[in-house]
């Protein structure tokens, strides 16, 4: 994994690209209609500045992280750049990944997205889309599945989560200011963040 992961990487910033007028379509209904844009430019700038000779995961994520908090706006920035470089800190110094450690990559993901945006499961968040996301992932593994069958299940859950966001209040940012008017909308962060977990599958089954 270690010499693949500037290409997964690129693989997500691609994906996540691609879908930038869509994301910033559904970031119009509820929030500033600048999630897709903002995340673009992110991770154009991730393509420029992240070394791809890099064989440390860990540093890898974190430089990713790093890029993402300088040059994403808004909360989008702040979450996912968290997110990355937390992530990082579980793959430090490792140069290829077990179903385990991406279970637990996850897990540091999702603590430093709650522990930065001081939010839950249940509030229209990317939070609903990736904590599902991660239990299924890990009771998948638990039964003896890889990581590409572990995370097309996921993948599943993810959806789901962001199909549950289209029947909350959303509690959190601006998007919190609509009150029952945000009820009916899917979340774009939910959405970013399925989008991710499916390149990083899409990504591993083409190349395993």
């Amino acid at each position: 994994m270690a010499g693949k992961v500037y290409d997964c990487m690129k693989k997500i910033g691609d994906v996540i690209i691609e879908n930038k007028d869509f994301l910033t379509d559904l970031d119009r209904e509820i929030g500033d209609a600048d999630h897709g844009v903002n995340m673009a430019r992110g991770f154009h700038a991730v393509e420029e500045k992240v070394p791809a000779d890099l064989t440390d995961i860990g540093a890898f994520l974190k430089k990713t992280g790093m890029t993402l908090l300088s040059t994403v706006g808004g909360a989008s920035g702040p979450l996912y750049g968290t997110a990355y470089m937390e992530a990082g800190k579980v793959a430090a110094g490792k140069e290829t990944i077990t179903a385990d450690e991406f279970n637990e990559m996850l897990l540091a993901a999702i603590a430093g997205i709650q522990k930065r945006g001081k939010a839950v499961r249940g509030e229209k968040t990317m939070l609903d889309a990736l904590i599902p996301a991660q239990e299924t992932y890990a009771a998948k593994v638990a039964e003896g599945a890889g990581i590409v069958d572990a995370l097309d299940a996921a993948c599943e859950k993810a959806h789901e989560g962001i199909e549950f966001t289209k029947t909350i209040r959303a509690t959190k940012g601006r998007a919190s200011y609509l009150g029952d008017r945000s009820i009916g909308h899917q979340d774009p962060g939910a959405t970013s963040a399925t989008l991710t977990l499916e390149a990083i599958r899409d990504y591993l089954k083409s190349n395993s």
